[in-house]
């Protein structure tokens, strides 16, 4: 049994790392993301290759938040087991204890995730939002400049 559970928490502590990674992974690609959307809306000539752009992000987040919830059900369905085995050592006592604050960790991390992404979801909306009215007024000035440019013509003739 103490095999058993050693090899459990063995596995545990390997998943632990992996969500780590692909956590940080995840942060570094959205940092990458919002660099890109910053970049591709400072032209306006591509509104809706950021409008898609938006959405990849949005659906890139979401599947990794998804990822990071599927695999914290799975640590604390194995500490659920962990609990239920009733180990007696202290050793998997301890271990226990270690693994269910990394999971209290993970569901912190996944929270500020997702609190991250509601938050660029806001900006990008924002930003889209300021993309559009900047295309109005560039049609307007275009408007204005035309007119102002016939009666200047007008005026010559």
């Amino acid at each position: 049994d103490r095999d058993t559970d050693k090899k459990r928490i063995e596995e545990l502590l390997e998943e632990n790392m992996v969500l780590e990674i692909a956590q940080k992974q995840s942060m570094n690609e959205s940092a990458h993301l919002g660099w890109e959307l910053e970049q591709l809306s400072k032209s306006t000539d591509l509104a809706d290759t950021r409008k898609s752009f938006v959405f990849e992000l949005n659906e890139c987040a979401s599947s990794r938040i998804l990822k990071l919830e599927k695999d914290n059900q799975s640590l604390q369905n194995t500490i659920q087991e962990l609990r239920d085995a009733s180990l007696t050592s202290r050793e998997s006592s301890l271990k226990f204890v270690e693994l269910e604050k990394e999971n209290q960790q993970l569901s912190k991390k996944i929270e500020k995730l997702q609190n991250q992404i509601e938050k660029e979801k806001q900006s990008n909306q924002d930003l889209e939002t300021l993309s559009e009215e900047l295309i109005k007024d560039k049609e307007q000035l275009q408007f204005v400049m035309e007119t102002l440019k016939a009666d200047k013509d007008r005026q010559v003739q």
